[in-house]
């Protein structure tokens, strides 16, 4: 067994819950190229009749257009590159966050004195998830949808109530 074997089999080091939370995106990138070509094909083909008709500046607009739908995608898949990893052991919840930038935020809680605080709406779910430790409130997963963050949620409060227990030494 090497030392870091030991470290992870001692149970104060022992993970009760770990996630990567990061924004859904359902379109892939092979998707968005085969996308792209269509868009600008279809874009090609609607302003050659303009052009042949002596109304070729309907091209440069309809060419700006696929550019703008362009960037777009751009944008999205750039803010995808953001997460949250939490990780909960019997003596400590991290929370970090690293935005699209590369940018890391990281707050440490004890998970004695740490609550899960939520935000309900009765016809849309969960609207909203803080880590609330003595005055300091963090928010997590908001990039998740109402069901998501509801089952983050009570897998992350399942989490706290065993970190809350204590270690288990067998």
């Amino acid at each position: 067994m090497s030392f870091e074997d030991s470290i992870l089999a001692d149970p104060e080091n022992r993970r009760l819950f770990a996630a990567r939370l990061k924004p859904h995106r359902s379109l892939t990138r092979r998707n968005f190229h085969l996308l792209m070509m269509v868009f600008a094909g279809a874009s090609l083909f609607s302003s050659v009749p303009f052009v042949l008709f002596g109304a070729w500046p309907v091209a440069g607009f309809m060419g700006l257009d696929v550019a703008l739908f362009y960037l777009a995608f751009r944008a999205s898949f750039r803010a995808a590159r953001a997460y949250e990893e939490v990780d909960v052991t019997a003596f400590e919840l991290r929370l970090a966050k690293v935005s699209a930038k590369g940018q890391k935020a990281e707050w440490r809680f004890n998970p004695a004195f740490v609550r899960l605080e939520r935000e309900e709406h009765e016809e849309f779910g969960t609207q909203r998830l803080a880590l609330v430790s003595r005055g300091r409130s963090v928010e997590v997963a908001a990039f998740l949808g109402p069901g998501e963050k509801a089952d983050f949620a009570t897998a992350l409060s399942r989490a706290l109530a065993e970190a809350r227990r204590g270690p288990r030494f067998s």
